[in-house]
C-alpha cells in the first residue's frame, strides 16, 4: 500500500482546511517561483522524464503534449484549459481536489501555464459542481490577494491570470474540442481535428486542454523529484493515481494509490472487500462507464494500469472502479449505460446519432429476452461500425461497454433469450389447450 508521506493529495477527504494558509503547511506554493525561474523547457522535461500519462482517460504523455505548444509566442497569445467537467459516470475523484485541495491546484495551473508560456489559464468546471466551484474560486481569490496570482504571479516574474467557467451539465462538453466550443459560448460540438488545439484552440490560439488531476500533481513532482513518481507503477505507467471506487463493495471511496496495484488488492484493502465475498463477485467495469467490463476470472489477477487492462481488451480511463455482484443484471446494467451515451450524443456524426439509439433499444430487449441469437451478432456488428467513425470518442465509449458484454456474458444473453422463448411458448400452449 501506498504510505502516507507519499501521497500527493494529503486533504483528499477533507479532513483539514482547504484554505490558503493551511495548503501552505501541507506543502503547497513551496518553492514555485523557483521552479518557474529554472524556465520553460525544465519543466516539460522535468514532467516528460516523470512518466506522468493524462489522468482524464487517454492516458497521453503529459510532457509530451505540452511540447507540442509554440516554442514562442506569436501573434496569438498561448491557453491552458483545464478540464474539470467531470461527467463519466462512476468518476469523482477532481471533484474532490477542487473542494479539498484547491491551492495545490492552482499551483500547478501556474507552473503548467508558465511551461506552455501561457498568461492565461480557464478552468471549465461541471455545471453540477457548485462546492467544488465555490471552494475553487474562493482558493483563486485567496491566491490574488496574495499575490500568487496576477502580476508578477508567485513573485515569479511571469503575469498569469486564472478564470473559472461553469458549464451547464453536457456530457459532450468533457471532449477537449467540445469544451472549446463550449467556453466560446457556442453550441459544445466537438471540431474535426486537424488542427489540433495546440496549433488552434481557444479563440483560434495555440491551447493545450489537461485534466485536473493531471495538473494538480505536478507541483508534487517538481517538489520530489521525477525520479521518485517514477518509483511507484510499472514502466510507462508511473505514478500514484486516484482511484474510485464504487458499487458492490462494504466501503465505497476514493483513494490514491500506487500506479500498477492489482484490483484485487485494491478492492480488498481499501474497501473491504466485495459485497458478500470475492466469491460473489461477477464483473467490474475498471475505469469508467466507458471502457469494456472484465469478468471475475480476469479481476483476479489482473493490474491497474493502462497497459495491463488493455491486455485485457478494457482500459483504465478515469480509473473509477463499478464492481457488479452476482445480484446485478448485467445485460439490463449495460442497457442503462447505453442509455447515457444515447442520451448524452450531441448528434453531430450519424454513426453516434443514430446507432447508440439503436444499440440501445437492442440491449432494451435483450434485457427482457424479446430478441432472437442472431441479433447478438448484429449488435456486435453495428457496435463495431460505430467504434472509429465518429469526430469525438464518445462513439467508442457507447460501443466499448456493448462490446465487452457480448464478449464475456453472450452465455447469459442468450440463456435469457432462449428462456423468454420457452416461456412465450409454454404461454402458446397453454392458449391452445384451454380452446
Amino acid at each position: 500500500m501506498l504510505e502516507d508521506k507519499d501521497r500527493i493529495f494529503t486533504n483528499l477527504y477533507g479532513l483539514h482546511d482547504w484554505r490558503l494558509e493551511e495548503a501552505k503547511k501541507r506543502g503547497a506554493w513551496n518553492g514555485t517561483a523557483d521552479f518557474i525561474r529554472m524556465g520553460h523547457d525544465w519543466i516539460i522535461q522535468q514532467v516528460k522524464d516523470s512518466g506522468l500519462r493524462g489522468r482524464g482517460g487517454a492516458g497521453f504523455p503529459t510532457g509530451l503534449k505540452w511540447s507540442f505548444m509554440p516554442k514562442e509566442i506569436g501573434e496569438r497569445p498561448h491557453y491552458l484549459v483545464v478540464n474539470a467537467d467531470e461527467s463519466e459516470p462512476g468518476t469523482c475523484k477532481d471533484r474532490e481536489m477542487m473542494r479539498h485541495d484547491p491551492h495545490l491546484f492552482i499551483e500547478g495551473c501556474l507552473i503548467a501555464s508558465y511551461a506552455m508560456k501561457a498568461n492565461a489559464c480557464y478552468v471549465y468546471i461541471r455545471g453540477e459542481y457548485v462546492d467544488e466551484r465555490n471552494n475553487l474560486q474562493a482558493a483563486v481569490d485567496e491566491a490574488y490577494a496574495a499575490g500568487l496570482l496576477g502580476k508578477n504571479a508567485a513573485g515569479s516574474g511571469w503575469d498569469f491570470d486564472l478564470y473559472v467557467h461553469h458549464g451547464a451539465g453536457a456530457y459532450i462538453c468533457g471532449e477537449e474540442t467540445a469544451l472549446l466550443e463550449s467556453l466560446e459560448g457556442k453550441k459544445g460540438q466537438p471540431r474535426l481535428k486537424p488542427p489540433f488545439p495546440a496549433g488552434a484552440g481557444l479563440y483560434g490560439c495555440p491551447t493545450t486542454v489537461n485534466n485536473v488531476e493531471s495538473i494538480a500533481v505536478v507541483p508534487t513532482i517538481l517538489r520530489r523529484g521525477a525520479d521518485w513518481f517514477t518509483k511507484f507503477g510499472r514502466e510507462n505507467n508511473h505514478g500514484t493515481k486516484v482511484f474510485c471506487v464504487s458499487g458492490h463493495v462494504e466501503r465505497p471511496c476514493n483513494v490514491e494509490e500506487a500506479m500498477s496495484i492489482p484490483l484485487k488488492k485494491l478492492i480488498n484493502e481499501h474497501c473491504g472487500g466485495v459485497r458478500g465475498g470475492w466469491d460473489n463477485l461477477k464483473a467490474v467495469i475498471p475505469g469508467g462507464s466507458s471502457v469494456p467490463l472484465i469478468p471475475r476470472e480476469i479481476c483476479d489477477d489482473v493490474l491497474m494500469d493502462f497497459d495491463a487492462l488493455k491486455d485485457v481488451k478494457s482500459g483504465l480511463g478515469t480509473a473509477a472502479v463499478i464492481v457488479m455482484d452476482k445480484s446485478t443484471d448485467i445485460v439490463r446494467a449495460i442497457s442503462r449505460i447505453s442509455y447515457f451515451y444515447k442520451h448524452e450524443s450531441c448528434g453531430q456524426c450519424t454513426p453516434c446519432r443514430e446507432g447508440t439509439g439503436w444499440m440501445w433499444r437492442v440491449l432494451e430487449r435483450m434485457a427482457e429476452g424479446n430478441s432472437t441469437t442472431d441479433e447478438i451478432d448484429k449488435l456486435l456488428d453495428v457496435a463495431g461500425q460505430v467504434e472509429g467513425h465518429t469526430i469525438c470518442a464518445l462513439g467508442d465509449a457507447a460501443a466499448w461497454p456493448v462490446q465487452g458484454l457480448i464478449r464475456h456474458f453472450r452465455g447469459e444473453i442468450e440463456e435469457r433469450i432462449n428462456a423468454y422463448r420457452s416461456d412465450r411458448g409454454a404461454v402458446s400452449m397453454a392458449g391452445v389447450a384451454a380452446e
